[in-house]
């Protein structure tokens, strides 16, 4: 067993049915059964037939509702799908109980594989950021290009706001952080992620921050939910102690596909200081600065993440798609 991969879980696999995930207007949900794992994965049909894949990756405690912002914005030049990562959304958790970065980077090559839609345009976010650098490196043949957004890389001073994420990893603490919030309210508990999220949680809609609840009950009534959000963050600290060519840097120095990198001035979670590290890591980079945005700026300022991968797909494929509707 690899130092990325844990010990299977006791959790069930088999999800419970505790209520319907939210489906946005002209959205789809499916469930696709893999080798070990069943993965639900969230569409919009394309604007046309023959255009190229894309696959979004969300981060932790993030779901693929993370991408409902972005997606239609995109569904002119991309045929996109976000996956549920295991345990989260939709999807149950994994049989083999494996929620390290490799795990779920493994589940992403599984399902890519399985429905031979690479290479894509891979998008991630957080937690998914790590994945995807992970993907593209090991697979090279999957990605055409790589969009990440605040990507989960490891820093030597770990931001304040992801502490907390971190403790989350020690053994035994989410079991006392359950105890300890039993009485928190799925608002607060909503309104507390919002804090920690967005730059200006004030630009959250009201309908916005009800889905959000919604979601969040949903959620709170899975019995694998804190399993799968503490053996996660484990994954991620696990990750960012590895060295020689498992190290995500050393991997992200790997990467062939031209690299769209954006961050946030106001990210509480990864350092907007590792903008420029990133930049220099991927060998064909382009990197976007949201002074105001936090750590979801495909959230936040979709229009400007769907801005600046048309401007990526238009230098790579020659495509001029630079405004919505070309």
């Amino acid at each position: 067993m690899s130092s990325t991969e844990l010990p299977p879980a006791l959790a069930a696999t088999v999800a419970p049915r505790v209520g319907a995930v939210r489906v946005a207007d002209g959205e789809q949900l499916r469930s696709v059964a893999l080798s070990g794992l069943t993965l639900s994965v969230r569409a919009r049909p394309p604007a046309r037939e023959g255009l190229p894949s894309a696959l979004y990756v969300h981060g932790l405690g993030g779901s693929s509702q993370n991408w409902s912002d972005l997606m239609p914005l995109l569904e002119d030049v991309v045929d996109g799908e976000a996956v549920d990562l295991p345990g989260f959304g939709d999807s149950p958790p994994p049989d083999d109980g494996d929620y390290s970065v490799t795990g779920h980077a493994r589940a992403v090559i599984r399902y890519l594989d399985a429905q031979e839609r690479g290479p894509v345009h891979l998008f991630g976010n957080s937690l998914g950021g790590a994945v995807a650098t992970r993907v593209a490196a090991v697979r090279p043949d999957l990605v055409r290009t790589l969009t990440l957004i605040s990507p989960a890389l490891p820093e030597l001073r770990v931001q304040r706001g992801a502490v907390p994420t971190a403790l989350l990893a020690l053994p035994g603490v989410s079991l006392l952080f359950t105890r300890m919030t039993r009485d928190w309210t799925a608002e607060q508990r909503v309104h507390g992620v919002m804090q920690l999220c967005y730059g200006d949680p004030g630009r959250v809609t009201a309908e916005g921050f009800r889905a959000a609840v919604e979601e969040m009950e949903r959620r709170l009534r899975l019995p694998y939910f804190w399993d799968a959000m503490a053996r996660s963050a484990r994954g991620i600290v696990n990750a960012y102690t590895l060295g020689g060519q498992h190290g995500l840097w050393r991997q992200a120095e790997r990467v062939l596909a031209p690299t769209q990198l954006i961050y946030g001035g106001r990210d509480q979670l990864v350092a907007y200081r590792m903008a420029q590290r990133a930049a220099r890591a991927f060998r064909d980079s382009r990197l976007l600065t949201l002074p105001d945005a936090g750590h979801v700026a495909m959230m936040e300022y979709p229009e400007a993440v769907a801005k600046a991968f048309r401007e990526l797909l238009a230098e790579t494929d020659g495509q001029a798609y630079v405004s919505a509707g070309s």
